[in-house]
């Protein structure tokens, strides 16, 4: 059982954003998600519903692309204040 623990991890690390590149690239994935499901709004809804859908589509990647671009900071910010947490405390 205690193989399984590492293995685990090294799977867990791959759904961590590490740096601001990977932040970027989910947010720009997010972006055609939403202008795709965006446009399939306009379609099914002509007129002003379609459009209003469409808007929300944008915002919410708006709203979730600074959420994690402040989450970013906020990591970046608590791993200078505690230098030992960075490598468990062994330098």
């Amino acid at each position: 059982m205690k193989r399984k623990k590492p293995m685990v991890r090294k799977l867990g690390r791959l759904f961590v954003i590490k740096n601001r590149f990977e932040a970027c690239a989910i947010i720009y994935a997010l972006a055609l998600g939403a202008s795709e499901r965006g446009s399939i709004y306009l379609t099914r809804y002509p007129g002003f519903g379609g459009k209003l859908l469409f808007f929300a589509c944008s915002l919410s990647v708006f709203m979730a692309g600074a959420k994690i671009m402040d989450a970013m900071r906020y990591e970046r910010e608590a791993k200078a204040a505690t230098p030992g947490a960075v490598t468990g405390g062994q330098d």
